[in-house]
Formats: C-alpha cells, sequence, structure tokens
C-alpha cells in the first residue's frame, strides 16, 4: 500500500507477504474469464461436432476421446464443460453461486451409474464392439460393470447399480423422504414414526425437550369432548378430517413424548453483495459524500439478508477560526443523516436508511438494500447458538439482523407483542411463524394456543394442532366473548395461586408436581392477526380488555402477540402502546404510522417483504431485522406431526359456553342483554332524542347490540320509528 493511500484511509499498510505461489497468477480475473469463454466456446464445438455439422482432425479427434471414455454420456459431459463456464462467468458478474451438495452428488451418481448399466445390459456379450461404437458407456462404464461383476455377480450388480441411480435421481431431484411418501400417496398408510429423524440436530441441554413424567390434561386445558354440532371448526382444504374424540378416560399420553424435529423445516438460502459490489458502493459513499464537503471512511461492512450496513467514520474539515488561522473540525453526524436522499440517488437504491449512529459502534450507519433478498428460513435461526442459549420455553426465532446474525426473543420477559406494517410486509408470516417455532419447542399440555383471525385465511392453516384450544376463531361476534374468557381464565388463575401461596405460574406449577400432577397449568399464548377489526366493531369493550389482559396476565403465563395493518391512534391507543413495550414495526405507508408504532421514525423506509425493526421491551433504540420465512408446507408438516403422534387429542373451545344458542337471537334470550336494556331505559329519563352511537358510548357495547336494544325499545313503544339515516330517534315515553 503506498504513502497516499495510507494517509486517505488513516490505516497500517498489511503486511507484504514474503512470496507469491506459482499459481497465485490463475487466479486472475481475466485468465479466468477467458477460461469461461473458452469452456462455453468448447462445448458448442462439441455439440456441432456431434451433430456433424463441421468436422476436421482435431475436432474428430476430440469427441472420438469423448466418446471413448464416456460413450453416450460425451453428450452429458459437453453440456457440463459449458455450464461450468457459465457459472465462472456469473460468479464474476457479481452473482456469488450457492452450491449444494445434494444436487451435485445426485447427479454424479446418476450419470457413473447409467454408463455402468449400459454396459451390463447392452454389452455382455461384446463389450469392445459396444466400445467401439462410441454410444455404450464408455471405457468408465465398462471398468464400473466389469468390476463389479467380477466380485458380485451380474444379477447383483445389476440391482446395487439399479439402487444407486434411483438414489443418484433423488438427490438431484433434491427430493426427501416426505416428499416421495406425498408423491406416492402413502402418508397416511405410512407408520408413524416414534423418534425424530437422524438429521435432526442436538437438542441443548439448557431446554428440557419435555417434563421427566408424562402429564395429564389439566382443568384449565379441557379434556377432549365432542364438538357441538352447530358448531363446526372452517374447514382447511389441506388438513384431514378431526378425529372422534373420546372420553378423558381413555386419553392416553405418549410414554416417550417427542419434539417434531428440525428437518420438518426448510433449509434457507444465503444471498448477499460480492466483495466486487461492496468495494463499488463503499467508493460512491466516500465520493458522494466528498462532493458535499464531508470526508468519511469506510471502516466496517456488515452484510445481512436484505441490506447491507456500510460503517463509516466522518473526518475532518479545514475551516478559519477566530483567530484566521484554518484549524480541523469534526464532520457532524447530523450533516451525514441531512445527506440521505442524496446517496440514494448516488446508488440507485429504491430507500436508504442512515442509522447515526449505530448502537454501541462509533460509526455512522448507512443501509443499502440488496440486489437480492435472502430467505431467512425458520430452521437456520432454530439451530443457532443464539437459540440454544436462551433457556425459557417461550423462546421465539425473529429472523437475522444486518449482520446475518440471528436474533432470538423470549415472549415470556417481553411480555406480550405488537405487530404493525402495511398489507404484504410480513405481519402474518411473522406470527405463523412464532406459532410454528412454539409448536415445535413444547408439547400440548405445557402450551395452549388461542388463535383469533378475522381475516379467515391466514391462521386457520394450523386448526387440527394438538395445541390449539378449539378452533381459529373467525367470526367477529365471537371474538369478544373470547377475550372475555380470556380475562376470566386469568382471574381463576390468580385465586389457584392464592389458594396455593405462588407468586406465578412456575411457582405454582412446581407445588403442583409436588401434590397433584395433573393441576399443572400450562401457558397460554393468544394471537390476534387483526386488531383494526376488533377496534372498529367494538372500540371501548376490546381496548378495556386487551389492556387489562396485558396489565395482569404476565404472571398467569398468559401472552398476547397482536398484529394490525392499520397503526393509527384509533387502533394503537395510548393505553395499548403503555403495556405493550415490544414492539415490531413492518414497512408503513407514512412517518406518522411510524412514530405511532415505535415512537420514532424509521419505518417507512424499510423495503417490506420481512423487513422489519425490533424494539425490545428493555432497549431504547430497534434492531432492524429479516423476519424469519414459513411456509404452509411447513405448517402442514408441523401439524401433521403433532396430529399423527396423538391422533385422539381433540380440544373443544373452553369459551362456547359463553356463546349465545344457536338460532336463537342473544338479545331474547340472554340475561345479560336483559339487564342491558334496563340500562338503556334507564338513559331514556331527561332525553327527548337518542341513538344507537349513545348507547354503545355509555353502556360500553358493539354497535350490534346498541341497534338491537333501540329495536326493542321501539317494540316497547319507547322511541320512535327512525326519521332518517344517522339521526337520533324522538323519545317517546321518558319514564320507561
Amino acid at each position: 500500500m503506498s504513502a497516499s493511500r495510507k494517509g486517505k484511509t488513516g490505516q497500517k499498510p498489511a503486511p507484504r507477504p514474503p512470496g507469491r505461489p506459482w499459481w497465485a497468477w490463475l487466479t486472475r480475473p481475466i485468465l479466468q474469464q477467458t477460461l469461461a469463454v473458452g469452456l462455453i466456446l468448447l462445448s458448442i464445438l462439441t455439440f456441432l461436432t456431434l451433430l456433424r455439422v463441421t468436422s476436421g482432425r482435431w475436432t474428430d479427434a476430440w469427441l472420438h476421446a469423448l466418446q471413448f471414455l464416456f460413450g453416450w454420456g460425451a453428450v452429458p459431459v459437453a453440456f457440463a464443460i459449458g455450464w461450468g463456464g457459465v457459472l465462472i462467468l456469473q460468479h464474476h458478474l457479481d452473482r456469488p453461486i450457492i452450491w449444494r451438495w445434494r444436487p451435485v452428488v445426485g447427479l454424479e451418481l446418476l450419470f457413473f451409474g447409467l454408463l455402468a448399466l449400459t454396459h451390463l445390459l447392452l454389452g455382455r456379450r461384446d463389450p469392445w464392439t459396444l466400445l467401439q461404437s462410441g454410444w455404450g458407456g464408455g471405457v468408465i462404464g465398462w471398468a464400473i460393470a466389469h468390476t463389479l461383476s467380477l466380485y458380485l455377480g451380474s444379477l447383483v450388480s445389476g440391482v446395487l447399480l439399479a439402487i444407486f441411480t434411483l438414489l443418484g435421481l433423488g438427490l438431484a431431484m433434491d427430493w426427501t423422504l416426505a416428499d416421495v411418501r406425498e408423491r406416492l400417496g402413502r402418508r397416511g398408510a405410512l407408520p408413524t414414526p416414534t423418534r425424530p429423524r437422524t438429521t435432526q440436530p442436538a437438542r441443548p441441554a439448557a431446554r428440557p425437550a419435555a417434563r421427566s413424567a408424562p402429564q395429564a390434561p389439566s382443568a384449565t386445558a379441557p379434556a377432549p369432548a365432542p364438538a357441538p354440532a352447530e358448531r363446526a371448526a372452517p374447514a382447511v382444504p389441506s388438513a384431514p378430517a378431526h378425529p372422534a374424540p373420546v372420553p378423558p378416560a381413555a386419553l392416553a399420553w405418549p410414554a416417550e413424548p417427542v419434539l417434531p424435529p428440525l428437518d420438518l423445516l426448510d433449509e434457507g438460502e444465503e444471498i448477499g453483495l460480492s466483495d466486487e459490489e461492496v468495494r463499488r458502493k463503499s467508493r460512491i459513499i466516500v465520493e458522494t459524500l466528498a462532493q458535499f464537503g464531508l470526508p468519511v471512511q469506510v471502516v466496517e461492512v456488515r452484510r445481512g439478508p436484505a441490506v447491507t450496513q456500510f460503517g463509516i467514520a466522518p473526518g475532518f474539515t479545514e475551516r478559519p477560526g477566530p483567530d484566521g488561522q484554518r484549524r480541523p473540525h469534526k464532520v457532524r453526524v447530523s450533516q451525514i443523516a441531512a445527506l440521505a436522499d442524496d446517496l440514494a440517488l448516488a446508488l440507485a437504491a429504491p430507500s436508504l436508511r442512515v442509522e447515526a449512529p449505530v448502537p454501541g459502534r462509533s460509526v455512522v450507519g448507512i443501509e443499502v438494500p440488496n440486489d437480492r433478498v435472502s430467505r431467512v428460513s425458520l430452521r437456520a435461526v432454530m439451530e443457532s447458538d443464539a437459540f440454544a442459549a436462551v433457556d425459557s420455553p417461550l423462546a421465539i426465532a425473529l429472523g437475522e439482523d444486518v449482520a446475518g446474525t440471528p436474533i432470538v426473543a423470549d415472549l415470556s420477559t417481553m411480555p406480550h407483542l405488537l405487530i404493525a406494517g402495511t398489507t404484504g410486509s410480513g405481519k402474518s408470516i411473522c406470527i405463523k411463524a412464532i406459532a410454528t417455532c412454539l409448536a415445535m419447542t413444547n408439547r400440548p399440555d405445557q402450551l395452549r394456543f388461542v388463535m383469533i383471525d378475522p381475516k379467515m385465511v391466514e391462521l386457520v392453516r394450523f386448526n387440527g394442532l394438538p395445541h390449539l384450544l378449539g378452533h381459529t376463531e373467525v367470526e367477529l361476534d365471537r371474538i369478544g366473548r373470547v377475550l372475555r374468557w380470556v380475562t376470566h381464565e386469568m382471574d381463576e388463575r390468580y385465586r389457584r395461586f392464592a389458594a396455593a401461596g405462588a407468586r406465578h405460574i412456575d411457582d405454582y406449577n412446581e407445588k403442583a408436581v409436588r401434590s397433584d400432577p395433573s393441576q399443572q397449568l400450562p401457558r397460554i399464548v393468544v394471537l390476534i392477526d387483526e386488531l383494526a377489526d376488533l377496534m372498529m366493531l367494538a372500540p371501548e369493550e376490546t381496548e378495556r380488555t386487551i389492556c387489562r389482559i396485558a396489565q395482569m396476565a404476565r404472571a398467569t403465563g398468559i401472552h398476547l402477540v397482536v398484529a394490525t395493518q392499520r397503526p393509527s391512534v384509533d387502533v394503537v391507543t395510548g393505553l395499548i402502546k403503555a403495556n405493550f413495550p415490544a414492539r415490531i414495526s413492518f414497512a408503513t405507508a407514512s412517518q406518522v404510522d411510524s412514530r405511532v408504532i415505535l415512537d420514532m421514525p424509521g419505518a417507512e423506509t424499510l423495503l417490506g417483504k420481512g423487513d422489519m425493526l425490533y424494539l425490545a421491551a428493555d432497549a431504547g433504540h430497534p434492531v432492524r431485522l429479516q423476519g424469519c420465512y414459513v411456509s404452509e408446507a411447513e405448517i402442514q408438516r408441523v401439524v401433521d406431526f403433532w396430529r399423527q403422534q396423538l391422533p385422539r387429542w381433540v380440544s373443544e373451545a373452553p369459551w362456547e359456553s359463553m356463546m349465545p344458542a344457536a338460532g336463537v337471537p342473544s338479545a331474547l334470550t340472554s340475561q345479560e342483554e336483559d339487564d342491558l336494556l334496563q340500562q338503556a331505559i334507564a338513559l331514556l329519563r331527561n332525553r327527548e332524542t337518542i341513538s344507537a352511537s349513545y348507547l354503545q358510548r355509555r353502556l360500553r357495547i358493539a354497535y350490534p347490540t346498541a341497534a338491537r336494544l333501540m329495536e326493542r325499545l321501539e317494540e316497547m313503544g319507547l322511541v320512535g320509528p327512525p326519521e332518517a339515516a344517522g339521526r337520533p330517534r324522538r323519545v317517546i315515553g321518558g319514564e320507561g
């Protein structure tokens, strides 16, 4: 490194190696690119010679050598030569090549197996004639077939080669055993596995997979009971029909419960910026800021799945002082942050986020989107050391940060999570990844789910999971009662804690093991996929119920995960925000929405498709992550795994007793609404007009209930008929 280069970067030059090997010149890009072009031309020339389009002494000799070695395999070999040249060029065009060992090994097994089978089946009488024809298996195929036949015999050799060929085909197509079962349509007929497959990585000892003794269902987790005929769960096309429930006495928990293996989940992919692209963008950042009179240095680069963070250190500028002499002055961080739009223009980036400064580092972070976003799989984060280090049954995998480091959180310490973002930004995928992660690490007697999905298309995929209480609730008129059941369950658990002298759920379960193990309480996670629909239906009741659960439910083991696509002040109110210190914001439409969910801007610059800002409960600044992705097929595999282990585990929704009878209007038969009617009659005194919205506000009820009360008041002759849409009705009898 020259002296000028040292002065520009402010770093010491790296020591020059003592000597370069003689083959170092082969790594030059110009030679590798020339080699790639040569391989492509050689492949084209080989195909032209095979098709007899051209001929010559050298080309014929080259073709004869290929056919002598590989026989008919000269055709795929010629194609492989050209494809190798294309891959080398692709690598030099800053498109990193992702190698996977299974397809490569599978193609080799398939290729050499077919060559040997060709000689074994066609060249048993006269192998030399087949070799000279140029369309047999070549010398390589003859050598493999002859060696195996000499020591094993023709029949055994043929069977062995056929097995290797089929194995190579499966590896080349990247098929797994589960894929083969699905394609053959024998998934349900195959025996249920009793142990996880050997490819599952070892579970950490700090997080036991299950309790030492098998547990019976507790009183809070109801035993299987026949579901009401008039209230059937929404059908999922890909899920099998629910088995018939059995009495609690016939329900037997498996002697050795097995958690799902991690190979039920798909592997991720790693795509990032190449070294050449990193150098180019670093140079653009330095030159752009220098044009505005801000000297900086790129001191670190952190490559993530969605963005690459360039850490820059501000330099010094010379300005005249009071005495007229020029003195160095440090470049202010605010000056760099103000040029975010100019940097985005120079880098041709759709959006750019400046983190000034990066928490815990003495640099300013400029986060530039990658050309291609890597998919962060749930399996990759669950296999990480960070996930194994969290000693909690409610550990959840969130994703990877801008440096590619797995980020894991503990839901029990949050203790509730609020998620917001625009449509299609990744909220539902995040909730499904959280539910799948918890179902992979907990048994149904340890954790139960209450799922609320007003959108009717996301969480219904979990119907049939033994962890799920009842089924996913999708009807708005039932969801309010579901939340009220959660509050009743919370109060009931507090009464149990007081009777047992326990402070929280872990203390209670520890005492219950010594007295009656069947009295242990499972944790409950309530997942709500869309809060805005509930707030529009009954804002006061929904806000009051959610805030009460969020304030008091932590000690009872009940946790909320709430998502909304409209982070406005009428949905995410101040009371709700105050009780949800842990928040996740995906891409928002404006800076105002970002301030509502995070109390700071930044979410409006996110890229979408899983790009998010995670604000931990004990952190002052959010962390940018690429969220975990879980597919519908992965969810179905996890649900099927548990259903195969617990085929008779069917849980009725414990809130069914709070629902009105089917076919009878609740306003005419419910004692609760009769009491509301008496309160509405009392409100008529000293009023000349009244409306359904007035009853909704004063009685804190939903609009449909208020409208039914107005109809009953009209039938009783206490209010007049509606005069116009939205106009209050005239009160006829003030004293009722």
